[in-house]
């Protein structure tokens, strides 16, 4: 496992965008230029095809829901973006790439990072023949103290 550093500057512009995409071989179309400044415009960031799509809508940007997923899973691919499952009917969309870890707040389904040593993996078992470990990745899930059991940990209970 590699810990390589992040290829997208935050904080840039329209330019370092098409710069970010030419250097990882995607055409910088209007659309990726357009996703990929509402992605990387902020710093580092969690967030849903959904709530991309939303800021989009809100941006002015004519992009289709599909667009934005087909957008986002180009990044991943590009390694631009890290994509987290959280539960198996969401996932969240890291632009840190760096390996870290994260805590999921249940109570207002965010993610937010694990500040760097907190967390050691020990005991990772070997991998099966013809295959390798490429990560590994800790999502500690947390609930506000006093807070309703959500109808998941009601049913698993």
């Amino acid at each position: 496992m590699q810990n390589v550093a992040s290829p997208v500057k935050t904080g840039c512009g329209f330019h370092d965008v098409r710069e970010i995409l030419r250097a990882a071989n995607l055409r910088p179309t209007r659309q990726r230029i357009m996703l990929g400044w509402l992605l990387f415009g902020r710093g580092h960031r969690h967030l849903t095809a959904e709530m991309l799509y939303e800021e989009a809508s809100d941006a002015k940007i004519s992009v289709s829901l599909a667009t934005v997923y087909n957008t986002l899973h180009q990044f991943c691919d590009a390694g631009l973006l890290r994509q987290l499952a959280v539960d198996g009917t969401k996932s969240y969309f890291d632009t840190n790439v760096t390996e870290h870890h994260h805590f999921f707040m249940e109570d207002d389904q965010t993610l937010v990072d694990v500040p760097d040593g907190l967390i050691s993996v020990a005991g990772i078992p070997d991998a099966p023949e013809g295959t390798e470990v490429i990560s590994v990745e800790v999502i500690v899930r947390l609930k506000r103290k006093g807070a309703k059991a959500s109808v998941r940990q009601r049913v698993d209970a």
